[in-house]
């Protein structure tokens, strides 16, 4: 059996971030093992062409959630995740952003020392080189590279008219002193290219001598002796293999996936292994519970102009200049995501921070691009998503095969306080859409519709679209309460040699997107990791060692 000092399950946002890291120790040898296949396809590399990934199950896991009779009439919710190297970060629409400081300073809280705000801080700036230069909140020569973008679409620059219309601020940079408000986002964009985290961190990585990947290499459990992680069995090829660690298994796929693979190995709610016919390793609540994700509804518009994007064919025809000047130059729309600007508001006057977040997108987009009879009209939408849900799902097995996908419940708007802030936040979206600079381009409100004024109204038109924004987080979280899955060192309680280290282990989801929070954390890990050298008693690393590693 091949050994290696650190074995990544999971070549997305922070696996490839942790294979960069760790190799850059030249006596350390690492595996990285990726589901999916190489990311070598044009597409990803395309920022304008995100949405074919919706279409496609070769680089898209493509799961679908368990049926809420009351959500989409009963239909499943499509739920997108990254399976090529680079993970979700290969497919999504690349706005980077990190949520608000409050969000890190709840996690500590909540007894997770070492993740406070100012502890955070100089991993994102590690991570980055934005275009907006060095300073207090960004970074210059960080491996992910941070865009600012110029709008392509004249409704883009209307939206934010709107918003200031209405009385709402603006903001130059979420990511700096002003978080609230509507403004542009940056994006992970290098040059007209999408520069996620394989792009970033994991291809300039691979030519060290002591990184290994492996692609189309399906994990279907952690190898354990006793209560100790001793290596990992994987599926490649129609072959069986295993490999063993001499360190430590590092779990990095994800909060759908990383559960999974946990119970599959013999981790998790005894009773829900037993159920399933699998040898419990380790009996651990907490693992697939906490489910958290943005859930999403939006307003829905028909445009009077048709500068928007459409698929008809008048649309798509109008669209060839930007295929050639990309094919050329990689300048024009293909460059840049459609998801140019938003913001995030407060939908009350008592709260403190932003509860919603929008994503204004000037063509008619709803169940993640899918309804294409709808795309083929001329509008515009904007999307409205929950920022803080109260309200808890989880990750179960559909059967002890690993290679079956989980049950995904997400339970969305269990808790009335969600259905109350997606209601005031659709309200708020209405107000933006009514300002008079739209008063060119407005034509008839598709969804909620004219006739949704009530609330109870505006809500069952909100279940009948409801979506995602493709953030799911918690399902193996951090903390020591009794369902907690690992420690404030992403270490799994109770267990040696295996940690978490994904969107999975947040206690409570951030105000915002979740990639640049996920690099953050895949750069804290690496800090804890190579201080403790993969020791099992080590002593956890203290910030002022981490600040010296940064520096």
């Amino acid at each position: 059996m091949d050994a290696f000092d650190y074995i990544i399950i999971g070549a997305g946002s922070a696996g490839c971030v942790l294979a960069n890291r760790l190799s850059e120790d030249s006596d350390v040898s690492v595996l990285l093992l990726e589901a999916g296949p190489a990311d070598n396809t044009p597409m990803i590399s395309t920022p304008g062409a995100f949405a074919y990934f919706m279409f496609s199950k070769k680089y898209n896991w493509a799961y679908e959630s368990k049926p809420d009779p009351s959500i989409r009439k009963g239909s499943p919710l499509f739920t997108p995740r990254g399976k090529t190297l680079g993970g979700s970060s290969a497919i999504n629409a690349m706005v980077y952003v990190r949520g608000h400081k409050s969000d890190y300073n709840r996690w500590v809280e909540q007894g997770n020392t070492g993740w406070g705000w100012e502890n955070v801080l100089p991993y994102f700036r590690k991570s980055e080189s934005n275009s907006l230069g060095a300073c207090h909140y960004h970074g210059d020569s960080g491996p992910l590279s941070v865009t600012s973008i110029k709008t392509q679409y004249p409704l883009n620059d209307v939206f934010l008219q709107a918003a200031g219309e209405v009385g709402l601020p603006l903001s130059a940079d979420f990511n700096a002193t002003q978080f609230e408000g509507a403004g542009t986002y940056q994006f992970t964009i290098k040059d007209g290219q999408r520069c996620g985290v394989a792009r970033g961190y994991l291809h300039p990585a691979m030519e060290r001598e002591g990184l290994t990947v492996e692609v189309n290499a399906h994990v279907s459990r952690i190898l354990f002796d006793g209560k100790c992680a001793e290596g990992v069995e994987y599926l490649q090829n129609g072959k069986l293999k295993s490999v063993r660690t001499r360190r430590e298994v590092l779990l990095c796929s994800g909060a759908i996936n990383s559960p999974q693979i946990l119970m599959c190995s013999g981790v998790g709610d005894q009773q829900e292994l037993e159920r399933h016919g699998i040898a419990v390793v380790h009996n651990l609540p907490g693992v697939g519970k906490n489910l958290q994700e943005h859930v999403d509804s939006c307003v829905l518009q028909l445009s009077k102009k048709r500068d928007g994007l459409t698929l008809s064919a008048g649309g798509l025809l109008k669209m060839l200049p930007d295929v050639f000047s990309y094919i050329g130059s990689k300048t024009g729309k293909l460059a840049n995501s459609i998801t140019e600007v938003g913001g995030f508001f407060r939908t009350r006057d008592d709260l403190d921070v932003p509860d919603v977040q929008m994503h204004f997108i000037p063509v008619l987009f709803d169940d993640s691009g899918r309804d294409l009879k709808l795309m083929r009209r001329h509008g515009y939408s904007l999307h409205v998503c929950v920022l803080r849900p109260k309200s808890r799902g989880c990750i179960t097995l559909n059967s002890a095969d690993p290679f079956a996908p989980p049950v995904i419940d997400y339970n969305f708007l269990d808790d009335p306080e969600d259905a109350k802030t997606l209601v005031n936040g659709v309200r708020l979206a209405r107000k933006i859409m009514a300002a008079p600079v739209f008063e060119d381009w407005r034509g008839e409100e598709l969804s909620p519709g004219i006739d949704a004024q009530t609330d109870e109204e505006i809500l069952q038109s909100c279940k009948d679209t409801l979506g995602l924004v493709y953030h799911p987080v918690g399902t193996c979280k951090m903390g020591h309460d009794e369902m907690a899955v690992v420690d404030e060192e992403m270490r799994v309680h109770g267990l040696a040699k295996l940690r978490v280290i994904d969107g999975a282990v947040m206690p409570t989801l951030v105000s915002g997107n979740t990639n640049a929070p996920i690099v953050m954390m895949a750069e804290r890990a690496a800090d804890l990791i190579r201080f403790g050298c993969g020791r099992l008693d080590a002593e956890p690393a203290s910030e002022k060692e981490l600040a010296q590693a940064i520096s």
